[in-house]
Formats: C-alpha cells, structure tokens, sequence
C-alpha cells in the first residue's frame, strides 16, 4: 500500500513539474500561457504609489517573454534598459474588442504600473504608463479603475491650511489605436492648472476652422480633419467656480452643410455641433459624464474668435 502511494505522489510531482509554464523567454511563450499568466481583474481597483509593488502575482514573467508579445520599443518607455527588471503580472480586463493587460516593473526600490491593450487577435495596440512608486513631488498619487475601463489617475496633498489639493485626469483606449484623456479634475490654485491645446499648432484652413471661445477656460479649437467633412477638435470647460470642469478631444463628422456630430462607436458620449459664421454652438445629447463633472452638461456657445496677424518686425 505504502509503495502505490509513493508511486502516485511521484507521479503527480513530475506531472506538475512537467506542466509549469516557463515564462522565463528562455523559449518561445504560447500567447493563451502568456495571458492567463495574468488573472482577471476585480473591478473596480485602485493602487497607490505606497503599495503598488506589493500589488500583483507573484509570478515572475520575464523580459524576454514579455518582449515576444510587445515591443521593446514600448517596454523601453518604462525602463530604457531591461537588465534586472521584475515584472509581475497584476490582472487583466476582458472586454468585447479588446484585453488589457497589467503588470507591475520593479527595479531596486522603484516600481512602475503599466497597462497593455490587444485585440481579440492578440496583436498589439497601445499601452500607457499608470503609476509610479518614486515620484518628485509631494503628492500622494493613485489609479483607480472601473468596469469600462476609464483609468483615473490621481494626485492629492493637504496643503497649509490644511486643505485638500487634487488633480484628476481620466484616460481610455480609443479605437485609434492610442489612449486620451476624457476627464479633467482638480481644485489646484490656476498657476498650476496649466491647460494644454494638443491640437493648437494643426492647420486650419477650412471654412470652420478656427478658435472659439467665451473666456481662457471655456473654448473649443476647431482644426482640419483628414477631409472636408471631418474636423479635430479640442474641448476644454470649468464652470460653478471649478465645481464643473471637463475636457473633450475627437472628431467630428459634418452631417449637413453647417452641422456635424462626435460620436464613436462603443462610446455613450454624443456631442452635437451647429456652426455660423460667427459661433458655434455645442450640446450633449449622449451621456458623456466621464468627460466632465458629474453635476454639469456640455451645453454651450462659442464666439469665433479672429486669428492673430503676425507682427512684421521693422527693417
């Protein structure tokens, strides 16, 4: 009796030791073992930069595994050099279109977050950097992540007058192949609220093209899109005195002659727009509360405001 139970304890021992995935990259990894290296994600979840290299598997994935299935171009974005990295996978997200992966890249004291998105054919998309465990300032900073997945990347601090000071921006994988920003919130003092124009510098030579705006930060900018048809915009919104703030960047469609509507597919947010020769007015019709505070509406005019001559400089 005692030799039988030896005999299938051994058994089992090197039918374990023969099934364990080497996810080392000494060899070829099978994509499906790659994956499920990863377990899925209780959603929602929040890391912080005091606990974020705890967080995860402890599996180990290698570089050489993980660069069999993204670029190194990409990894290198995390840590230029991949000599004695760890890298840990922390979960994935399993939606209709796409998968996210996220992993954790620890090397000495610092760790790195960072999400990875493929199709449904595995092939590569995007991949965005989350959260950091060092960082050079004096703000606590987080990530919290729910169902879509919006990824909300956060900072706070108490301040003097022990006050509350945050910053909240919210980003998601578009079908371009690349991840934006679809939320901007925080109660930071103006001079360091900087808002950024990603488009401003982009050409603007048809007919509704422009700037519009009611004051510094309440505008949308207007620039050509890939035809005449099309146009790329950038909405920024802060109204009740910082109580409502929201950021919005997309294209839009003309539907007739003066009017023209974002919608993406898979994206609940509708923006309708009606241009004149002097404004342009612009309403939500879907439901875009992950753009904006949750006790507003983008519902607005713009004036079109003039371009800036050059000034020629005296000879």
């Amino acid at each position: 009796m005692k030799k039988w139970l030896i005999f299938i304890l051994l058994i089992g021992f090197f039918s374990c030791k023969k099934n364990k995935i080497d996810l080392s990259g000494a060899q070829p990894v099978k994509i499906n073992d790659f994956i499920t290296a990863f377990p899925i994600l209780p959603i929602p979840f929040t890391a912080s930069d005091t606990n974020i290299s705890k967080i995860g598997d402890t599996t180990t994935i290698g570089y050489a595994a993980f660069d069999q299935f993204i670029p190194d171009s990409i990894l290198k974005n995390i840590f230029s050099k991949e000599k004695n990295i760890i890298i840990h996978p922390v979960g994935r997200i399993e939606k209709t279109k796409e998968i996210y992966l996220l992993a954790s890249f620890t090397k000495k004291k610092k760790t790195e977050l960072a999400t990875f998105v493929l199709n449904k054919k595995n092939e590569f998309l995007a991949a965005k950097t989350l959260l950091s465990s060092i960082n050079d300032d004096d703000y606590g900073h987080s990530v919290s992540i729910n169902k879509e997945p919006t990824f909300l990347i956060s900072k706070e601090k108490t301040n003097s007058d022990k006050q509350l000071q945050f910053s909240r921006v919210g980003w998601v994988y578009n079908t371009g192949n690349k991840f934006m920003v679809v939320m901007n919130d925080g109660n930071e003092a103006p001079e360091k609220s900087v808002i950024i124009n990603p488009i401003d510098t982009l050409p603007h030579k048809n007919k509704y093209s422009a700037n519009y705006a009611i004051d510094d930060k309440n505008f949308v900018s207007v620039r050509d899109g890939r035809n005449p048809n099309t146009y790329i915009f950038f909405l920024h919104i802060e109204k009740k005195e910082g109580g409502c703030v929201g950021e919005l960047k997309g294209t839009l469609r003309m539907k007739a002659a003066s009017s023209g509507a974002y919608q993406e597919n898979g994206d609940p947010c509708i923006v309708n727009f009606i241009f004149s020769n002097s404004k342009v007015d612009i309403k939500e019709t879907g439901s875009c509360g992950n753009r904006r505070g949750m006790n507003c509406m983008i519902d607005e005019s713009f004036d079109r405001k003039k371009d800036k001559k050059p000034v020629k400089k005296k000879l």
